[in-house]
């Protein structure tokens, strides 16, 4: 019988099994952001147990409120800082070289096929699109991560998504995930890894794979996957050629991770998105989604574009197309934070800033702030946000806010009317 691509990944890494269906894995890769690690270091710290397994392994960002808007911010973003230096860690990224971790991290080349990933953040399942298994955890186990660089996890299950036909012009990987997500239902896959294959899929840039494995635990994913092929080489030859004595020969070697034909998964669905338009959500969950033309008309006061879903390059290029030479409309607020500094400087060598500006934007240092509601970007009561962004929980962005979820592009055409808007339409 085959094994899925996590299946591979877990019999690896596997380092104990104490009891049937529990597997204690070895880790490649403990990522840090100074929101949920300074309580892990808290404890370790009181435990007398203040050490780390392998500095090389840890990478450590602030990023979620940068720079700090206040004593307790700060204080959070101190703990980090301090800790960092205390053990030596030679990947941190400070105040002004810092970006959104999950943008940053795989920009830097830190995560490959077949790695083990663990942080303390739900979106971490981002980096199960360049074939690595990449969960979310809780303290403790970021704990055991930092000290000992193991985490314990289920025996793993798969979906498999199939993603057939050919995307629409307007349409993109945003698109396509909020498609699913409605399909699965937000429980719908719960304790299971979802498999991305297909057309689809194989045709898809590392930052559309991104922005589909990223979503992955908004249908209750414990993490999202796409198989490694050469699209996965050329996004990390930089970082990998001194590895290999070719391009070819770094496929080959990550194929040893592509789930077998003969693979047994839990479920498989078959979607053809040729006829699929541009999504977006509605109410307070991620799988309520309607086509844009169904929310067309729908007032909005903020648009923000960013995040480690929609913040990248490709992201801001389509965005900017849609802007371009125009203005947004007076009733919107319209805030763009590029992911990374080097996504900063690309855009800005490419003119993108200057187009976000001349339409009107408030453009930010990199910051995943607005999103989870905490700075650059919160709602008051009452308002509505059209964003990038991951997730519309009530209050996700703001006390009494309401998030719509959609693509750059729609965002963009919905900054230039002020109402949800199909950017096909314009």
């Amino acid at each position: 019988m085959g094994k899925t691509l996590a299946e591979k990944i877990f019999d690896s890494h596997l380092r104990d099994e104490p009891f049937s269906g529990t597997k204690i894995l070895s880790l490649d890769r403990v990522l840090c952001h100074e929101i949920t690690t300074p309580v892990a270091i808290a404890d370790l710290v009181w435990r007398e147990k203040d050490r780390v397994f392998d500095r090389e392994k840890i990478k450590v960002v602030i990023d979620h409120v940068t720079p700090s808007k206040d004593t307790k911010t700060a204080t959070q973003a101190k703990m980090l800082r301090d800790w960092a230096r205390r053990h030596d860690i030679p990947d941190f990224f400070d105040v002004g070289r810092n970006g959104v971790c999950h943008a940053i991290f795989p920009e830097k080349g830190y995560i490959r096929p077949g790695f083990t990933v663990i942080m303390g953040d739900s979106h971490t399942c981002t980096h199960g699109a360049f074939g690595a298994f990449a969960a979310g955890v809780g303290t403790t186990d970021l704990e055991v991560g930092i000290l000992k660089g193991v985490c314990a996890f289920r025996e793993p299950a798969t979906i498999r998504v199939n993603l057939n036909g050919a995307l629409s012009d307007g349409v993109y990987a945003k698109d396509v995930i909020l498609h699913v997500i409605a399909k699965l239902g937000v429980n719908g896959a719960t304790d299971r890894v979802i498999e991305f294959r297909g057309p689809i899929v194989d045709q898809m840039s590392m930052e559309a794979r991104m922005t589909l494995c990223n979503m992955a635990v908004e249908a209750g994913g414990t993490s999202g996957v796409c198989m490694p092929d050469m699209t996965t080489v050329e996004y990390l030859w930089e970082f990998i050629q001194a590895d290999f004595d070719n391009k070819e020969a770094a496929l080959a070697d990550y194929q040893q991770w592509v789930s077998d034909s003969d693979a047994v998964y839990t479920d498989t669905l078959n979607i053809d998105v040729s006829d699929l338009e541009p999504q977006v959500t509605f109410d307070y969950k991620p799988d309520c989604v309607k086509s844009v033309k169904e929310m067309a008309g729908t007032v909005v006061d903020q648009v923000y574009i960013g995040t480690c879903t929609n913040g990248r390059i490709e992201d801001l290029r389509q965005a900017a197309a849609i802007l371009k030479g125009k203005v947004i409309a007076d009733s919107v607020r319209g805030i763009v934070s590029p992911a990374t500094p080097k996504i900063f400087q690309d855009a800005l060598e490419e003119g993108i800033i200057k187009i976000f500006m001349d339409a009107g934007f408030c453009v930010t240092n990199p910051t995943c702030g607005a999103c989870l509601g905490m700075s650059n970007g919160v709602l008051a009561e009452g308002e509505v946000a059209a964003a990038t962004s991951n997730r519309n929980f009530n209050g996700r962005m703001g006390k009494g806010g309401m998030v719509h979820l959609m693509s750059p592009t729609t965002a963009a055409a919905t900054a230039l009317t002020g109402v949800i808007t199909d950017a096909r339409s314009l």
